[in-house]
């Protein structure tokens, strides 16, 4: 990550989704720990980013970086040391484009 933390990608079972998709991470609102879901749909990897954002913004970290395989996927975002507060977490790939808001409440 950009703030010198780990972050596991965890790849969820073998069925290939229709479709990108990122899902609303869990449990929101979190403290100091929440997962993040997402598809990635295709025949071939993509190129993934996965990032989180604060209200004004900024890039607080970079949870992915990488080529995928298609799949399901989860990671792990520790916001130890974030102030409290709402978040972004966006996730582009292959033309593909979402946001979703993720609460951190200590």
């Amino acid at each position: 990550t950009t703030n010198g933390g780990i972050t596991f990608i965890e790849p969820i079972g073998n069925v290939t989704p229709s479709e990108f998709k990122l899902m609303q991470n869990y449990p929101n609102p979190f403290n100091p720990t929440t997962k993040i879901r997402f598809d990635i749909s295709g025949t071939s990897v993509a190129q993934i980013f996965l990032s989180v954002y604060d209200i004004l913004g900024r890039e607080v970290a970079t949870l992915v970086n990488e080529e995928l395989k298609p799949g399901t996927y989860n990671v792990s975002w520790d916001a130890t040391g974030k102030p409290s507060g709402i978040y972004f977490c966006k996730m582009t790939g292959s033309g593909f484009t979402d946001t979703k808001k993720i609460m951190l409440v200590k």
